[in-house]
């Protein structure tokens, strides 16, 4: 009994911990917050929830996971030079590199499935779209130049498209182009302070560093007007008639007063030496907040 009670044991957690590498391999936290936007965009044009929602968010999640473990294929060898990447599942010998690409294959066939069953063959076509610019465009040009995060931030963008399309919106439609236009935006400081935190383990690994080509001034410069773009652009929302109840509208103004005064203080107060951890949680926080505001607004109008 004793002996049967062991072997139960052992054998969950050998579950638990395939469970753990696989969750890993697909970044299952960013695969969350990719899914997030598509059900913002989603909730955007249809102002409610439905049983179709949840299957666009389960074929987003899927995949996203895909192409997060597509990618962490593609970039095993430069994972494995830096600290905080040798940890992932592939250069820490947790899973080989073939069973790595066999599961991203699974997840994104899969994900491709459930969007074009469920959402048809718009959602379909933006997916694998998503997954051609991301992982075969972004992931090569990010090794030639650091600002590869520019194009590549339309990845980002792309999902809240889906969501809309999926509810049956026009995937051109001048509203849900300018909601994406904001999240790429927001996605390129995103990025940077990614790149400047981590600059010197990219540069040791091999990848090109926005460092070696402008002067920390004039970074810190480029970084807080591409900030302040993206608050412009978030208060261009009432404008343009994207959203139009008061408390929306007025909930925007708010969200950008704080974001404005947080990134101006932060980044301007210690000219030493930035809190990225902090500038981070912000930018993210910003940008979970004004989604909010867009997605679900609709549900109580």
């Amino acid at each position: 009994m004793v002996n049967d009670d062991e072997d139960t044991l052992n054998y969950s957690r050998l579950n638990f911990s395939k469970l753990h590498i696989v969750l890993s391999l697909i970044k299952y936290r960013i695969s969350l917050a990719v899914t997030f936007t598509a059900v913002c965009g989603f909730l955007f044009f249809s102002g409610h929830f439905d049983l179709h929602l949840l299957y666009v968010a389960v074929g987003v999640f899927i995949l996203s996971g895909g192409a997060s473990a597509l990618n962490q294929y593609m970039e095993r060898n430069y994972d494995a030079r830096m600290s905080r990447t040798m940890s992932r599942p592939i250069p820490a010998g947790k899973i080989t590199a073939l069973n790595a690409l066999i599961v991203s294959i699974i997840f994104i066939i899969s994900g491709l499935l459930v969007l074009l069953i469920f959402s048809g063959t718009t959602c379909f076509l933006l997916g694998l779209f998503n997954i051609a610019w991301y992982n075969f465009l972004y992931t090569n040009l990010k090794k030639v130049t650091p600002f590869a995060v520019v194009p590549g931030s339309l990845a980002g963008a792309v999902p809240v498209i889906i969501g809309w399309s999926a509810a049956g919106g026009y995937f051109l439609d001048p509203a849900i182009v300018f909601v994406t236009f904001f999240l790429f935006i927001w996605q390129i400081p995103h990025f940077w302070l990614i790149l400047l935190k981590y600059s010197k383990e990219y540069e040791e690994a091999g990848f090109p560093s926005i460092k070696q080509n402008i002067s920390p001034e004039n970074l810190r410069f480029i970084i807080y007007t591409w900030m302040i773009a993206t608050s412009v652009i978030s208060l261009m929302f009432p404008l343009i008639h994207i959203i139009k109840p008061v408390v929306q509208s007025l909930a925007i103004l708010f969200l950008n007063l704080w974001f404005v005064v947080i990134f101006t203080r932060s980044i301007f107060k210690n000219k030493e030496e930035w809190n990225y951890r902090y500038l981070f949680f912000n930018m993210n926080l910003y940008m979970l907040l004004v989604m909010l505001v867009l997605g679900f607004y609709r549900i109580f109008v």
